[in-house]
């Protein structure tokens, strides 16, 4: 097997290891719609990153947690809704990142960052993504039940006396982080796709939220494995394959819990 497709394996592997559990949090707490503003950031990050010549990842991280710390202080004020604050905050932050881009000279393949090139993953690009996985498996383990009760029972954890605002804080510089570091694997355009569907699939099956987390990971690795066959043995490109594989896993999970 050529080393190429070794690191996509394992790339694709990791990343659907550390979105499943993360990607619960995403459809309990019905976020969908912030994996997509992260998504537009990274791209504010990938402009930011050829007009001050620095490194493109690190630059897409700071890119999506400063706007998952604006979204955390524009929440306080509870003057618009989340949905709307998105909005916001997606679209503004996708225009500035084309405007930045017609500063620059350099004419780079953007389709490559919004879709995905899992195939050409290199040695550094993979080992930035274990740690940034590796980061986020262990902020989810060591917070998992502060996490769970308040993305359960936010009211509750209130009474508790539990950090609500830090652990949302955490949870979204968490989500940042994965997003910017999986960029290159499925794309900005469909790593939200690689956060919802699997844990959307798992809780047909799922009776606690422990069960539902592991079978999130668990079916976006079946994902992540027929995307990158497919992708193999037909020429398709990788990042859409996994999505598509994804979603057939949906139809086939619903059909199957109707008939129960």
């Amino acid at each position: 097997m050529t080393d190429f497709l070794v690191r996509a394996i394992i790339a694709g592997l990791v990343l659907a290891i550390v979105a499943g559990p993360l990607g619960c949090f995403i459809v309990w707490r019905r976020m969908s719609y912030f994996g997509d503003t992260l998504a537009h950031s990274a791209l504010l990050g990938i402009a930011l990153s050829l007009l001050l010549e620095i490194n493109m990842q690190l630059a897409v991280i700071v890119a999506c947690c400063v706007i998952a710390i604006l979204l955390v202080i524009m929440e306080k004020r509870r003057s618009l809704a989340t949905d709307t604050l998105l909005g916001i905050l997606a679209h503004s932050s996708l225009a500035l990142g084309l405007v930045i881009l017609s500063f620059t000279d350099n004419r780079i393949d953007l389709l490559a960052y919004l879709f995905g090139d899992l195939l050409a993953v290199s040695n550094s690009e993979l080992s930035i993504m274990l740690t940034g996985g590796l980061i986020a498996l262990v902020v989810l383990a060591i917070y998992w039940n502060r996490l769970l009760s308040f993305t359960l029972h936010q009211e509750l954890a209130q009474v508790e006396g539990l950090p609500v605002t830090r652990l949302r804080l955490l949870l979204m510089l968490v989500m940042a982080i994965v997003v910017a570091v999986s960029m290159k694997i499925v794309g900005v355009l469909l790593i939200t796709s690689l956060l919802i569907i699997p844990p959307a699939i798992a809780r047909h099956f799922s009776s606690s939220p422990e069960q539902m987390a592991l079978g999130a990971s668990a079916t976006g690795c079946v994902a992540v494995a027929a995307g990158i066959g497919a992708s193999w043995f037909l020429d398709t490109p990788t990042g859409p394959s996994i999505v598509v594989a994804a979603a057939l896993l949906f139809m086939f999970a619903a059909a199957f819990s109707r008939q129960q």
